[in-house]
């Protein structure tokens, strides 16, 4: 008798976290990743452009892995993907097979272009309804779902245990503005064949009833352009295509010309453009130079900065610091995104700065039919339960809380306690048609992307920039004797970002008394450099912290003759 397979499930981001969603499925010896997202930084991580899943453990299986599978092309759910192929080419594995929509794939490819990762991977464009062959016991399957973009799937794999279900994020939209709605009798039929496990997003299991339809935004937007003054500038997330054709569609029928602005921004929107899913009438684009000598009541500008991002086009506006473009009496902003957690802080500052220069500021606060989420409410997500009625549900894709709640509801539906596991990242559940349950843990954790380094931001540099900022450094130079230990001049104290009323004063009382000790070890023969070094960070740390219970970075720059 052939030995039962297991079917494991692994998440690797998006637990307790909006953001970095990435979850590992393993059946037997063969691997399949479904996403690759990234998070925005938090406050703290100070200099860090972007988190990513740790893949340690899909590293180091590399040889097992048979494919990534897309649900579809947001940040949070390919972003990771031009940082994770190249590490896993780095060991002489090939290309990756990539599974997804054609917009999701666009997106991919560009931005693997940009990184010059290309060939690390192999594109296969899905088609819904199709079984694709992972290996020799596992299928693929994609099932449309409605989201904020086109070509969003819920992902089935077909295996000799049951089917598993992600369902990525979907929503239950009677009237998508683009893409087909989901496809609700596919994923009955799943159910009434049987499903073994169901992953379902959470984001929106706090809200009561359902999401709003795509089309209350565009009617709102619609009425807002057409009775703005002057400009109108429009800001969302690059990759929400939908948006993008409100924003166009209203320009044009208004009679107004539209510019983009952000390199994101325009990438997508050729993306989309060239696969025919953004529908731009002939005349309608123009340059931002363009724009800029035509009336105002004639000019929508798209911009990247829904987030409040420091590098953004729109912060930058806000700031009075764009090159291009400055804020005119008469602007209208809409924002057309709500803030993601963690983002709120910095999304406030910008709108008090575009309300600071003069705009007129629409955001969902004000006019709540301004943006309206791509994820199901709880009513919907009860109603993808009722629809695939699987064994066991894993609720993904959402804070803590959001997993808790996505369980008392599934429990008040029908499902048992125990079939409704709240994992950790990097928690192995097992999965067969009798039991699931934990079976142990995989390396995971985040990987913290700066610049163009990957993973060489730890905890100990968060530290130190934190440090940095709260407190400030004190440089010290000094010149001693290379065989006498004997201090020749010095020490020199400049302070960066350290405060103090005292201040000159207080700096030269610190620069006497590490004159005082030195002089008093100097002249007793050779003193290691490193000795050094460290007496001039412990005497200064101590006598700043003694006169202002501050603890700023002492950093000794200490010459030898």
């Amino acid at each position: 008798m052939a030995k039962r397979r297991r079917l494991r499930v692994i998440p690797l981001g998006g637990i307790g976290e909006i953001g970095k969603n990435s979850t590992l499925i393993e059946h037997g010896r063969d691997l399949v990743l479904i996403d690759a997202g990234v998070k925005f930084p938090e406050e703290e991580q100070r200099g860090v452009d972007l988190v990513i899943p740790d893949y340690t453990y899909l590293k180091a299986h590399r040889e097992q892995l048979r494919a990534i599978l897309l649900t579809h092309g947001h940040e949070d759910h390919i972003g990771a993907l031009p940082y994770l192929l190249p590490q896993l080419a780095a060991d002489g594995g090939g290309p990756v097979t990539l599974y997804g929509s054609d917009l999701a794939l666009g997106f991919v490819e560009n931005k693997l272009r940009e990184r010059r990762a290309l060939q690390h991977a192999d594109f296969c464009k899905i088609e819904p309804g199709k079984r694709y062959p992972l290996s020799q016991s596992m299928d693929a399957e994609f099932v449309p779902v409605s989201h904020s973009i086109p070509g969003s799937m819920a992902i089935v794999l077909h295996t000799p245990e049951g089917k598993l279900i992600a369902t990525g994020d979907f929503k239950f939209d009677p009237t998508p503005i683009s893409g087909p709605p989901t496809d609700e009798a596919r994923l009955r039929q799943l159910g009434d064949e049987g499903v073994l496990v169901l992953l379902s997003d959470t984001t929106r299991v706090e809200t009561a009833g359902r999401t709003p339809s795509e089309q209350t935004v565009k009617e709102t937007v619609g009425r807002i352009v057409n009775e703005a003054p002057g400009r109108v500038i429009i800001t969302t997330f690059a990759s929400n295509i939908t948006r993008l054709q409100h924003a166009v569609t209203t320009a044009h029928a208004s009679g107004r010309k539209v510019a983009v602005v952000g390199r994101s921004m325009e990438n997508n929107l050729g993306v989309a453009m060239d696969l025919g899913y953004l529908q731009v009438p002939e005349g309608t684009l123009v340059t931002v130079d363009q724009a800029a000598k035509l009336k105002p009541r004639q000019v929508l500008l798209i911009t990247t900065g829904s987030q409040g991002e420091p590098s953004s086009a729109l912060s930058r506006i806000a700031a009075g610091e764009h090159r291009s473009i400055r804020l005119l009496p008469g602007d209208t902003v809409i924002l057309a995104a709500s803030p993601i957690p963690g983002n709120e802080t910095t999304v406030a500052q910008t709108i008090d700065n575009l309300f600071r220069r003069g705009a007129h500021v629409i955001y969902n606060t004000l006019v709540p039919t301004i943006h309206v989420s791509g994820h199901g409410a709880r009513d919907e997500l009860r109603q993808m339960l009722e629809l695939t009625r699987p064994k066991y549900a894993v609720p993904l894709h959402g804070e803590y809380r959001h997993l808790l709640l996505y369980r008392d509801m599934a429990v008040e539906w029908g499902l048992p306690p125990e079939r409704v596991p709240i994992p950790e990242i990097g928690d192995i559940l097992q999965f067969t048609p009798e039991e699931g349950r934990k079976v142990g843990e995989v390396p995971s954790g985040s990987v913290l992307i700066d610049g163009l380094t990957i993973g060489n931001v730890t905890k100990v540099v968060l530290r130190d920039r934190q440090h940095l900022s709260e407190d400030g450094v004190i440089f010290a130079s000094l010149v001693v004797d290379r065989d006498t230990g004997q201090l020749l001049s010095g020490p020199e104290i400049v302070a960066r970002g350290f405060v103090h009323p005292d201040g000159d004063g207080l700096l030269d009382g610190a620069a006497q008394e590490v004159r005082r000790v030195l002089k008093r070890r100097g002249g007793q023969g050779r003193i290691e450099y490193g000795r050094v070094v460290e007496q001039t960070a412990q005497v200064l740390g101590g006598y700043i912290y003694r006169h202002t219970h501050q603890r700023p970075m002492i950093l000794p720059v200490v010459t030898e003759v």
